[in-house]
């Protein structure tokens, strides 16, 4: 955002044009409201709402509360009533806002289209930041962009418009920057169709990712359910210096609790080395906590929020932050359900992978581990920014260690890319001459977009099936996320540690403590980078990319052509029969990890996510057949011919069969992909029974009316092959907490039972009755009616 005095003089202006609008801060207005955002000066933080809240549920509990309990039991929608007891009762919650990015936004428009409401209930943005691939650079990338996806882009843009939702346009950023720059503030409980929203923790919310189905529920003004979750502290000592980074917390943290070690808990720092921690610093840690499948993670409101804050234009928000800190912060005393410590003073830099975000090493290990384990240590191309470290702090200890190869002559060995988080971020770090010393150093600066990161990478430099690694300041690091080949060797670490490692070309080198060879032939050693957390001048705001929703949107129109290959309007489910479900079919039992990216994969796959049709031909085509160890090849039970996954899907389908998935451990784990959900439902799935679930995806199927259950035995996994039979009896007794029965009919006429587990709720039950989530509000909405 443009310098807050720089606002309050656009004010006058605004007041008279009309143009933009901006809230007046309680400074130039004593005890006036305080907007949520700059966008929407009409809608206000309410923390007296918030202090009664948590007040009720602190009486009626009788003991201290956590920073996570106090907001979200703080947003409870009865909280004098709502039973609460950590890791079993579903809360009803009434969060604040929603937050769309485009590839999600499509899913998530089309079913509030099919609700028939005529306008979202509370603040609600879309976000352009998916659709734009990686190619040749920023600015080529982006009119390509719009060019190609020119329908997608008008559809979101005028379903805003209609339906009173802020547009934000390609080239403003990425969502979570977007969002931490704009909409995030202490206190907020905000959800978005991205499982990377908890980065909106960096500044004291509880940001959690989910389904569009789940966002249409708050965007229709319905309490939004979740599962009250444990509470999981990290007490951080110390203090983060030299090449040691927030990073680096996260990345310890993923190989203490493993990739599901956070499901259906939240993530709570706390203790002396927060306030070490920039903001943005604090904002990557919650981000990746994704990683971990936590609900979300927090940070208490300290001085390094105050000060972000100020400097995004929202000083107006601190203020009233200040005033409430003792609602933005733990009590003492409070219980965690786990506690992790941490040291920052001796924590070392990490690097992460392959293949896998939880596999931990320090960076001083990781070149005797890859040789030791034939990865490949020399590094084709280093890859900083995407949503998780693309701040002005994140670009400028990259542009420091960039800065001192220069003086010694030297550039980067290995191809180096640079991603931007937001409009105001390039627009800054052109200013400040960070991004003229990246792309002095070798660098290609891409769109203010998610690129690489998400699979949105034209990548030329090698073939698919070659055997190289690469280097990135990313989330995420499965098997061909990035670019699509299975032979990638992704690691993630710190832009800092990505850069120096860039410039020397291998893994085998570690700034802390080994030496580059200058131009001149003389040895230097890289010196840890020092930047500042934030500009010295104001963020330069760049170019204006939001679209306002005009206060009337009734006479705006949105176009789905019936012919278009992009967009599809959404025909309800099938109800529920009130029969067992009998003789189902196993289209696939999947062996090993099975994450949103093997369901519903993305890449060049991103371009049908409005269209629920076309983009079902890409249903579990990276999920590993147990039966021949192969992917995307399942024999037909009735041809008893392997072939692709969704043809035989479709095959069943059209002969009227249902079918079931069999899956491992932590199924679904990663993306809030909700396609990952509607696509074996529309393809005629009915069940999908695993060891355990993640948690976005879990609820996912539910809201499309599918059945995730799990072995009471895990060991029962075994007992299920590909060529069975399976039926689910007691559907019509169906109950919380109630096992179902499994029986399992093998060729040879044998049979046996096992018993499944759920986690459905009598709603959630209702959900499937009703074929979806989405059906049962239409049916209440009738009612009420």
């Amino acid at each position: 955002m443009a310098p807050y005095c720089v606002l309050a003089a656009r004010l006058r202006h605004a007041l008279n044009s009309g143009i933009r609008r901006y809230h007046v801060s309680p400074a130039l207005c004593q005890r006036a409201k305080v907007a949520m955002s700059h966008f929407e000066p009409n809608e206000y933080i309410n923390y007296e709402k918030l202090e009664k809240n948590i007040n009720i549920v602190r009486k009626r509990l009788d003991r201290p509360l956590t920073l996570s309990e106090k907001i979200v039991y703080g947003h409870l929608d009865d909280p004098a009533k709502q039973e609460i007891e950590r890791g079993k009762t579903y809360l009803r919650l009434r969060p604040d806002r929603v937050a769309m990015q485009d590839a999600t936004a499509q899913m998530a428009m089309l079913q509030f289209i099919s609700s028939g409401l005529p306008k979202v209930a509370v603040p609600s943005t879309i976000h352009c930041d998916h659709l734009i691939e990686a190619q040749s650079g920023g600015e080529k990338d982006l009119r390509r962009a719009k060019d190609i996806n020119q329908e997608v882009y008008n559809f979101l843009a005028t379903a805003g418009a209609k339906y009173g939702v802020g547009f934000w346009k390609p080239g403003s950023g990425i969502i979570h920057q977007i969002i931490l720059e704009n909409y995030s503030y202490p206190g907020v409980m905000l959800i978005g169709t991205d499982s990377h929203t908890p980065n909106g923790g960096g500044l004291g919310g509880i940001c959690i990712g989910v389904g569009g189905a789940d966002a249409v529920d708050v965007m229709a003004g319905i309490p939004w359910e979740l599962k009250c979750p444990k509470v999981i502290g990290v007490k951080l000592t110390g203090k983060l210096s030299g090449w040691t980074s927030p990073k680096d917390v996260i990345l310890k943290v993923a190989g203490i609790l493993t990739v599901k070690g956070g499901t259906g808990a939240i993530i709570e720092y706390h203790g002396p080395g927060v306030d070490s921690i920039s903001c943005t610093g604090m904002a990557t840690i919650c981000n990746m906590g994704a990683e971990i499948g936590a609900t979300t993670s927090i940070f208490p409101y300290n001085a390094r929020m105050k000060k972000y804050l100020g400097k995004t234009g929202r000083a107006d928000i601190a203020a009233l932050a200040e005033e409430f800190k003792q609602h933005l912060v733990p009590d003492s005393g409070c219980h965690y359900d786990q506690v992790i410590e941490i040291n920052l003073s001796e924590l070392k830099p990490h690097i992460n992978g392959p293949f896998t975000p939880d596999l931990a090493h320090p960076v001083s290990d990781i070149g005797a581990v890859a040789e030791k384990e034939g990865w490949p240590v020399d590094i084709r191309v280093g890859l900083i920014g995407s949503c998780t470290n693309s701040s002005y702090e994140d670009m400028g200890r990259s542009a420091a260690v960039a800065k001192q190869a220069l003086a010694h002559g030297l550039k980067c060995k290995s191809k180096f890319t640079i991603t931007p988080g937001s409009e105001q971020i390039r627009a800054t770090i052109e200013r400040d001459g960070y991004a003229k010393i990246l792309r002095e150093v070798g660098g290609l600066v891409l769109a203010n977009a998610c690129g690489p990161c998400i699979g949105q990478w034209d990548r030329k430099d090698i073939k698919k099936g070659e055997k190289n690694t690469i280097v990135t300041s990313y989330n995420r690091n499965f098997t061909g996320r990035n670019d699509a080949n299975p032979e990638t060797h992704a690691f993630v670490t710190s832009p800092e540690i990505v850069t120096a490692l860039s410039i020397a070309g291998t893994l085998k080198f570690n700034p802390e403590t080994d030496y580059l060879t200058g131009a001149d032939g003389k040895k230097f050693k890289l010196e840890a980078p020092d930047a500042d957390e934030l500009p010295k001048l104001e963020f330069d705001p760049g170019q204006d990319t939001y679209q306002y929703p005009p206060k009337d949107g009734s006479g705006q129109h949105v176009d789905v052509s019936p012919t278009s290959q992009r967009l599809q309007l959404l025909e309800p489910f099938d109800k529920w029969d009130g029969k067992d479900l009998e003789d189902m079919l196993i289209l696939i039992k999947v062996k090993g990890k099975c994450t949103t990216d093997h369901i519903s994969a993305a890449g060049p796959w991103l371009k049908f996510r409005g269209h629920l049709d076309n983009i079902s031909n890409n249903l579990l085509i990276g999920a590993i057949n147990i039966e021949n160890g192969k992917a995307n090849s399942v024999r037909n039970a009735l041809t008893q011919e392997f072939g692709p996954v969704p043809d035989t899907a479709r095959y069943y389908k059209k002969m009227g069969v249902k079918w079931a998935v069999i899956g491992d451990e932590n199924y679904g784990e990663g993306s809030s992909r909700e396609h990952a959900a509607l696509e074996p439902r529309h393809l005629g799935g009915r069940v999908i029974i695993t060891k355990s679930f993640a948690r976005i995806h879990e609820t996912n199927l539910k809201k499309q009316g599918l059945l995730p259950l799990t072995f009471a035995d895990p060991a029962d996994y075994n007992k299920i092959h590909p060529v069975d039979k399976l039926s689910i009896v007691g559907l019509k007794d169906f109950a919380p907490g109630k096992p179902l029965k499994c029986i399992i009919k093998h060729p040879n006429g044998s049979q046996e039972t096992i018993m499944l587990n759920h986690t459905f709720n009598e709603s959630q039950i209702e959900w499937f009755q009703a074929g979806s989530a989405l059906n049962r509000m239409k049916e209440l909405q009738q009612k009420s009616s």
